[in-house]
């Protein structure tokens, strides 16, 4: 894994993404984060893999982190002007699934405190799994994001709501 040394977190995110994530067997989160964001060329290449398009591009997508079958959770540049913080948190499943799962940084934030990780957010494969409330991750959520404060539950609905189309959006990239 390549990560881009001229692309660290912003403090909140890496505020986040310190705190240990436990999977506990599938009871947890299954959430790896990484040190810094990858490369915008390995996203490239995992993106062209994941699509089967040799022509699409990674340049969209600030991966900061993946589940433990591989699939990706990024940061979505599709604002126009705005900075990394007001862009869209996504997931790109290892087996096709995808999801824009808040709609900025301070609902990941709250999304993480409510005990989902970007797999859990875009998914509903496990009905038996029930989030998990996270007070070190509240706690950062509360420091960064404060007046943002709203459930997990609301911050996905958000997403999903302002982004119907991003799985449609994807999927008319890969071949």
């Amino acid at each position: 894994m390549i990560h881009d040394p001229e692309c660290t977190f912003p403090p909140a995110l890496a505020a986040a993404l310190a705190v240990p994530f436990e999977y506990d067997d599938g009871r947890g989160v299954d959430f790896e984060p990484f040190p810094a964001f990858v490369s915008e060329a390995e996203t490239t290449d995992w993106f062209r893999s994941w699509t089967g398009n040799s022509e699409v591009e990674g340049a969209a997508f600030r991966v900061f982190g993946q589940d433990g079958t591989g699939g990706y959770a990024a940061f979505w540049l599709v604002r126009e002007s705005r900075p990394l913080s007001e862009q869209p948190v996504v997931f790109l499943g290892s087996e096709g699934e995808t999801g824009v799962i808040a709609p900025d940084l301070a609902g990941f934030l709250w999304l993480l405190a409510g005990g989902f990780g970007p797999w859990e957010a875009a998914t509903a494969y496990e009905p038996d799994w029930s989030p998990g409330r996270n007070d070190e991750l509240e706690a950062v959520a509360t420091r960064f994001a404060a007046d943002s404060r709203q459930p997990a539950s609301d911050v996905i609905r958000r997403a999903a709501e302002e982004f119907p189309d991003f799985d449609d959006l994807i999927m008319a990239l890969c071949c």
